[in-house]
């Protein structure tokens, strides 16, 4: 990124902006503004998104104030700028695309990185049918969910049954120090639940209310049906009464089953209930859609998050599901900043860019060539980019669509110098680059691809020690 000229005394500056990066815009510029030692005044020249301005738009909605001898934009800004210049008399320069890259704009260094420490949401993980289980393997399975980021584990038990092991299961998990819900409408099994330590109780309606509110836990307030909010606003008025604590589930629906119309109760609950503490039973919508979850996630946190919903029970169950819990530690955190800072959730951190890379790292095609010309051992050289594979050693550069007719056409130039051991490396790496070809990921020969989330995705440099050009 370029360095603009550093502001002195002397400069009185503009900087112009849309309304959803105002807030954030100013307190930076009056960061800048103390150490520097300009002034300021900024413009919001009537767009929500600042990537929306354009020459054209500025020419008729900008006012620029008399006093100003200097106007940056927003780098995504649109247009001849000349244009303003001739307009306004004034210079015009675009600045970063990204506002918290101002300081570096202005000669200030780098930015430092954001500090995704703070979240407001609470990740209640269910263990289902969790009563079926031997208890070893559901401490396993809480205290991995618990390495996660869930900070509470739910109980799931299953529905026309009534086991007798739950008090032994919530003491376990109370053991190892972990927080525990049980997700039951049987009185034995919540009952049991509460007294070895479970602190919450999924879920209360009209049709247990009575003996629920006996136990001294707190409780998850659901409709009767769904879509019955009368039912909801009687269970919350008689659990107000009771002083029984509670948080508010307005019940999402799955796709197809009235998601939309569920979203819209979670804010009309939020409107009738302000102050409420409020839960969104995100696996509803994670579980029963058959899409990778990371992105699905990401969305009903944002939800969340500019709803005051401070709490989301899920599931990992289904394969696709498989990370929910990790996803929605990152999302939370992802969410939580954006929202309390006003900035758009982008390059902050690429913990959900799991599939695919955030920026693809290519060689032109005249790059490439040169590093052909130059290379002078017998030692080959993979490359993944968009226009195909290549495999470069002194020998040829061989390169297309197919890992198969390149080695093959490798083997055929010079099959005395790759035996059965390098064969199976290139077919390795090149098997490797194909696929992040094909996915759109960067690939470094011997080195692994970055998948996002750490944990079981990440890949291994199974075969590393089988150098590019070493034969055994």
């Amino acid at each position: 990124m370029s360095t603009s000229s550093i502001p002195d005394s002397e400069s009185s500056i503009l900087f112009v902006t849309g309304r959803l990066a105002e807030a954030s815009l100013r307190e930076t510029v009056a960061l800048l503004s103390s150490k520097l030692g300009f002034r300021y005044e900024i413009a919001v020249p009537g767009v929500q998104v600042a990537a929306l301005l354009h020459v054209d738009l500025l020419l008729k909605r900008l006012q620029v104030p008399a006093s100003v001898n200097r106007v940056i934009l927003p780098g995504w800004c649109q247009g001849d700028l000349k244009l303003l210049e001739a307009h306004f008399q004034t210079p015009f320069e675009l600045g970063p695309r990204d506002l918290r890259d101002l300081p570096q704009h202005f000669g200030l260094g780098r930015r430092a990185d954001v500090s995704l420490d703070g979240y407001s949401i609470e990740i209640i993980a269910e263990i289902n049918h969790a009563t079926r289980m031997p208890l070893e393997a559901v401490v396993a399975e809480a205290k991995a969910m618990a390495a996660a980021g869930a900070d509470v584990i739910d109980i799931g038990c299953v529905p026309g049954e009534s086991s007798c092991r739950v008090g032994e299961i919530v003491a376990a998990l109370r053991h190892e120090k972990l927080r525990v819900s049980i997700d039951s409408f049987d009185r034995s099994e919540v009952t049991q639940a509460v007294e070895a330590g479970a602190e919450l109780i999924l879920s209360c309606n009209r049709s247990n209310v009575d003996w629920i509110t006996t136990l001294e836990a707190e409780v998850v307030a659901i409709p009767d049906m769904p879509n019955d909010l009368r039912s909801l606003d009687d269970l919350i008025e008689r659990l107000e009464a009771r002083g029984t604590e509670f948080r508010v589930d307005p019940i999402i629906e799955p796709i197809g089953m009235g998601f939309t119309r569920s979203l819209r109760r979670y804010m009309e609950v939020r409107e009738r209930y302000p102050d409420a503490a409020m839960m969104m039973g995100v696996g509803n919508v994670t579980e029963l859609t058959e899409v990778d979850s990371a992105g699905v996630n990401m969305l009903l946190a944002a939800v969340c998050e500019e709803l005051g919903i401070q709490s989301v029970l899920t599931t990992q169950v289904i394969n696709w599901c498989r990370s929910t819990v990790s996803e929605l530690n990152a999302a939370r955190r992802l969410v939580h900043y954006a929202v309390t800072n006003q900035v758009i959730p982008k390059h902050l951190d690429s913990s959900l860019v799991m599939l695919r890379d955030s920026r693809l790292k290519e060689l032109s095609p005249t790059a490439i060539e040169s590093l052909a010309r130059s290379v002078t051992d017998s030692h080959f050289r993979i490359f993944a980019e968009q226009g195909g594979l290549h495999l470069i050693n002194r020998h040829g550069h061989w390169h297309g669509e197919s890992p198969s007719a390149i080695f093959e056409a490798a083997l055929n130039h010079d099959a005395n110098s790759i035996d059965a051991s390098h064969a199976f490396y290139l077919g390795y790496e090149l098997a490797r680059a194909e696929i992040a070809r094909h996915l759109g990921k960067n690939y470094t020969q011997d080195e692994s691809m970055t998948w996002g989330l750490p944990g079981p995705l990440a890949a291994s440099a199974a075969v590393s020690h089988h150098r590019s050009g070493e034969t055994q």
